[in-house]
């Protein structure tokens, strides 16, 4: 009877609300849905919710990063001016360079300066070369970017398929010297530096066979070793997650009834099986991109690359502060970019991640 008073009330909007309600009516039908919907919003458990959260994230990395980045100058022992200028320097010289970089002024008229600069694009001025730091950065940043994005584009092309291939060939137990082989292999390789593996790509390549340029930016030549040198670790890196995630996928219950129903190999694999690993596979993927990072500043060098890499090695060198703290500003920022960047593609991917995440 209990259940018929329940299932009468829910029925009759206009009818007495139950026992203890305070409304004296019951809500309307079209209500506890949309109420449900608005709590799932304010909950974060919609992409907009997940957005919102992932922004405010990158929003405040990258003013951690700007506010790092403008104390670096204040935190080196001394004058960064009469360090990048030399001790016998004129100290009016000194004096009228601090002036010009802005250095005379109070610490928050600085941060405000500076946070206004940067808003419009400016980064201040080189104190070796006097060219503005935007200039230098926009000229040397597409070298830069000619070396990553073709390693990046190999290191999915080349970890992905690696570890896949290598999980269907080695799971149950089976292949056991396979897989041996694999895991010492993948695993020297990633435990390599990239500047170790450049050297040796030089002297293999480039001193031994002479088939390759030794350094420099030219034709299409002189990207094959610098690529390499970015490609090969992570690759291996990414290579080795992908058949442990792999090898994981491949005993779940969906898969079963996937070669249950005889559907082709590369349906199984490729439409089942590679969409479901790739969600951890990408968070790894991410921090190995932003590794690439600091594998640009190792690898320029040793290639005499004409990228950011190499500039801020020179910056430090001749103590250029200003031009320093605009490149690990841009650096820091694109790793946050990328960060961000794979969160989204994961959750494209995986869409449960968007309840998850938090």
């Amino acid at each position: 009877m209990a259940r018929v008073q329940i299932a009468n009330a829910g029925a009759n909007p206009g009818g007495p609300a139950a026992p203890g309600g305070g409304a004296g009516r019951t809500a309307p039908v079209g209500a506890v849905p949309a109420l449900r919907r608005a709590a799932a919003a304010l909950t974060g458990d919609t992409w907009l919710g997940f957005l919102a959260r992932r922004t405010g994230r990158l929003l405040v990395s990258l003013a951690v990063v700007v506010t790092a980045s403008f104390a670096m100058i204040h935190l080196i022992p001394g004058d960064p001016v009469r360090a990048a200028l030399g001790l016998s320097a004129d100290p009016t010289q000194v004096a009228a360079r601090r002036h010009d970089l802005g250095l005379d002024r109070s610490l928050p008229e600085q941060y405000g300066a500076f946070l206004a600069n940067l808003f419009h694009g400016r980064l201040g001025d080189s104190i070796v070369s006097q060219m503005p730091v935007s200039q230098i950065i926009s000229d040397r940043l597409p070298s830069t970017l000619q070396l990553v994005i073709p390693a990046v584009v190999l290191i999915l092309l080349v970890g992905i398929p690696i570890g896949m291939l290598a999980a269907v060939l080695t799971k149950d137990g089976r292949r056991r010297r396979g897989e041996l082989a694999f895991a010492a292999t993948t695993g020297i390789l990633a435990a390599l530096p990239e500047f170790l593996l450049a050297v040796g790509l030089v002297a293999v390549f480039a001193v031994w066979w002479q088939v390759l340029p030794v350094a420099g930016q030219s034709d299409l030549s002189s990207y094959v070793l610098p690529v390499l040198s970015l490609t090969v670790v992570p690759a291996a890196s990414l290579s080795r997650v992908v058949r442990v995630e792999a090898l994981r996928v491949l005993t779940e219950d969906y898969m079963r009834t996937a070669r249950a129903k005889r559907l082709p190999a590369r349906l199984v694999y490729l439409r089942h099986a590679l969409p479901n690993l790739l969600t951890s596979s990408l968070t790894i993927g991410g921090l190995l991109f932003t590794s690439l990072l600091a594998g640009t500043v190792l690898v320029e060098n040793v290639f005499a690359w004409p990228g950011l890499g190499s500039t801020i090695v020179q910056a430090i060198t001749t103590k250029d502060y200003p031009l320093v703290q605009g490149v690990v500003l841009v650096y820091g920022a694109a790793a946050l970019l990328i960060t961000f960047a794979v969160d989204v593609a994961v959750a494209v991917i995986d869409p449960r991640s968007t309840v998850r995440g938090t």
